[in-house]
């Protein structure tokens, strides 16, 4: 993790294309746990090492004979961290977001995507439905735009993510910083209040509607209760 002026950035590194496996992911987790404490930044920044975001578990060591429970254990962990974290977490998405990577961009608050990535599944390609990454990819996207990339294992262009609200942005390569440091300073305008305003939107997108609205008055009622 490295710390700029305005943002934390944690960056995902493995083998090959930024592989997952339970060690580096549990670096990813201690790390997004640092930037989200860091009194210093105001937003996380998430990209992959290299010209790739990430791709996925590491399925090749699961092959060899690695116990493929730890490894989902591991990414389920990450998945349930990022809504709860207290700062906007903006995706990078330097290059291909597949697989788990798809649902780490779909995690993300913001995304801001280089023109030749792809991003979501490819599993059922392989003859394999993605049964944990697709949960941030419903729940970004809805079922209708989810199962598109999902039953096809044909993971969205950048365009094609940008136009189902999967990311925010594309620009070129050499403007990803700059236009994720774009979205940190809009996210800033929040201050404080961003500290129990972001989880809170999580939260309540669970409820069913009434059930939001008693939750919403009740935490209102609470914070001036507490003045």
């Amino acid at each position: 993790m490295s710390t700029e002026t305005a943002y934390s950035t944690v960056v995902i590194e493995g083998p090959g294309r930024n592989l997952l496996n339970p060690e580096n992911m549990a670096k990813l987790e201690a790390d997004l746990r640092a930037a989200g404490a860091d009194p210093n930044t105001s937003a996380i920044v998430l990209t992959g090492a290299g010209d790739v975001f990430c791709g996925g578990l590491d399925v090749p060591a699961i092959k060899a004979g690695a116990d493929p429970i730890p490894f989902y254990s591991a990414l389920v962990d990450i998945l349930k961290l990022v809504p709860t974290l207290p700062k906007p977490v903006v995706a990078v998405v330097n290059g291909d977001a597949v697989a788990t990577g798809g649902a780490l961009v779909a995690a993300s608050d913001y995304a801001v995507s280089a023109p030749d990535a792809m991003i979501g599944s490819y599993e059922v390609s392989v003859g394999v439905w993605p049964i944990v990454a697709q949960v941030p990819l419903i729940k970004r996207l809805g079922a209708r735009a989810a199962i598109q990339n999902l039953a096809s294992g044909e993971p969205f262009t950048a365009e094609g993510a940008l136009a189902v609200g999967l990311v925010n942005e594309v620009v070129e390569k050499g403007r990803l910083l700059d236009a994720a440091g774009d979205w940190v300073a809009k996210a800033a305008r929040a201050g404080a209040a961003m500290a129990t305003g972001r989880p809170s939107v999580y939260e309540l997108e669970q409820l069913d509607y009434d059930d939001a609205l008693d939750e919403a008055f009740k935490r209102l009622a609470q914070a001036y209760a507490n003045n």
